[in-house]
């Protein structure tokens, strides 16, 4: 087999430039959880998917982020709860949670903001999220529309809605 020296030479220079680039990445590592955490924190993930964070002004340890709530939303989908993104995201590769963050999801998360959302930053939530660690309990199951629920719950129901605003039910 005749291999030609300038592709032997051509591949060595391509496959050092790609652990240069890969290594030089500021992305990686440590400043790509970083920039998870800093994302969670100014996207308002907290606010739902962290107990306390909103009473406490934000001032709930990062350990204690994301582990769900059993408050539920409730609206014309039922009841919703705030899932526990610890658990779940422990549960999922990094290939399954970019499919799933791509996704819409039951009110009142803002899917499409997450979906709006670079490949980047999503990983970077994820290795966040992962790196934080299982904790927690499962959030409880949604409820159908007219079911009774045994948990707290927040009526998200806007009133006197003009009827060109109003969202098609999920």
């Amino acid at each position: 087999m005749n291999i030609h020296p300038f592709s032997v030479a051509g591949l060595a220079a391509i496959a050092l430039l790609a652990q240069t680039a890969t290594a030089a990445d500021p992305g990686d590592g440590a400043k790509l959880i970083e920039r998870g955490q800093y994302l969670i924190r100014v996207s308002g993930c907290n606010d739902c998917h962290t107990p306390g964070y909103p009473e406490s002004d934000g001032k709930v340890p990062a350990q204690q982020w994301l582990t769900g709530s059993p408050v539920g939303f409730q609206g014309p989908w039922g009841t919703s709860y705030p899932g526990n993104l610890r658990l779940r995201l422990h549960g999922l590769s990094e290939a399954q949670w970019l499919a799933r963050a791509r996704q819409p999801m039951r009110p009142p998360m803002p899917w499409f903001n997450l979906s709006a959302m670079t490949d980047r930053d999503l990983v970077a939530i994820y290795r966040f999220v992962r790196n934080l660690g299982p904790a927690g309990e499962p959030a409880p199951a949604a409820a159908a529309p007219g079911v009774q629920v045994a948990t707290p719950y927040i009526e998200f129901v806007p009133k006197n809605l003009p009827a060109s605003a109003k969202h098609a039910e999920r």
